[in-house]
C-alpha cells in the first residue's frame, strides 16, 4: 500500500497470511475477490501486525480527503502546477519531496489521474502543499457569521487537517459572533426582556 491511509505503513510490506510473509499458508485455490475480502476485512479491523498502524479516525478520513492529491502528486513531489493555485507559501502536512511525483500512479491509472487532477483545479487544491487556495475573486459576503463559516483555519482542508475541523471551527467562530453582540449590548438585552415581562404580565392581569 502505497497511499497513506492511517491503517498500514506506506511501502512496507505486509504481514498476512494471504501474503509472501507466509508462503506455505497461501492456498492456490483463493480466488482474487477472497483475497480482496479478506483486506477489507483487516483494514477495518484493529487487528496489529507488521506493517500495519493503527491511526485514529480522524486521521484515516484525512488521509482518505487527501489520497487523490496524494496519488497524482507523489505526496506534492510533482512539478506541475495549476494556474491561478500553484505557488502558495503553505507547507503541507506529509509533505514528501523524494516522491516520484505521481509518475508511477500516472502510468498505472491514467485516466483516475487525468480525474484527480481536474478535481484539484475545480477544487483549488495547490499541488505542491495539498492545501486548499482561497478564490482571491470569490465574492466577500458582508455578513460576520458567513465569513466565519467560509474562513479555513491555517494547514486545513486537503493535506493539512481535514474539512470537519475547517466547517465546525468556522461555526465555532460564528457562534462567537452572535455572542459578542449579545457582550456588547447586555444593557439594551435585559431592557427589552424586562419590557417583554412587563407586558407580558400586564396582558394577563387583563
Amino acid at each position: 500500500m502505497h497511499t497513506p491511509s492511517g491503517r498500514f505503513q506506506p511501502s512496507t510490506r505486509l504481514c498476512l497470511s494471504i501474503s509472501d510473509f507466509h508462503p506455505k499458508s497461501f492456498n492456490p485455490a483463493w480466488e482474487v475477490s477472497t483475497i480482496l475480502l479478506g483486506l477489507q476485512s483487516f483494514m477495518t479491523s484493529d487487528e496489529m501486525t507488521t506493517g500495519s498502524i493503527n491511526g485514529s479516525d480522524a486521521e484515516r478520513r484525512r488521509f482518505a480527503a487527501t489520497s487523490k492529491w496524494w496519488n497524482s502528486t507523489g505526496g506534492g513531489s510533482t512539478k506541475k502546477e495549476i494556474p491561478g493555485v500553484s505557488g502558495s507559501n503553505a507547507k503541507g502536512v506529509g509533505n514528501v519531496k523524494a516522491g516520484d511525483g505521481g509518475q508511477k500512479f500516472r502510468k498505472e491509472w491514467g485516466e483516475l489521474d487525468e480525474e484527480n487532477w481536474r478535481w484539484m483545479k475545480e477544487h483549488r487544491v495547490d499541488p505542491k502543499t495539498g492545501v486548499v487556495v482561497p478564490d482571491p475573486n470569490a465574492p466577500v459576503s458582508c455578513a460576520p457569521g458567513a465569513d466565519a463559516l467560509r474562513r479555513r483555519p491555517a494547514g486545513s482542508g486537503v493535506g493539512g487537517g481535514n474539512a470537519t475541523d475547517a466547517v465546525v471551527e468556522g461555526a465555532q467562530q460564528a457562534a462567537e459572533v452572535g455572542g459578542n453582540w449579545f457582550a456588547n449590548h447586555k444593557m439594551l438585552t435585559a431592557l427589552a426582556v424586562l419590557f417583554a415581562y412587563t407586558v407580558i404580565a400586564r396582558i394577563l392581569k387583563v
